[in-house]
């Protein structure tokens, strides 16, 4: 867990992996470098949020497109 703790990476470039990895492309020098440099615990967090926020828009859209009356016929 120390060495976890060692890693300097800043909230940016965290969330900067986490939505490269949502989208699926990562190059493999730059994967190589965040697993170098990315604190894990912060990667778990980050990728939550962003499960969160994107579940959360998915609701949001699919709401908006059944109120304003286009999904129905």
């Amino acid at each position: 867990m120390k060495e976890a703790v060692r890693r300097k990476a800043s909230l940016g470039q965290t969330i900067s992996a986490v939505a490269w990895s949502f989208f699926g492309v990562r190059r493999s020098k730059d994967h190589e470098s965040d697993m170098a440099r990315l604190n894990p615990v912060h990667v778990i967090i980050a990728g939550v949020l962003g499960a969160a926020l994107f579940v959360l828009v998915l609701v949001l859209l699919v709401r908006w497109v059944i109120s304003s009356g286009v999904a129905g016929a």
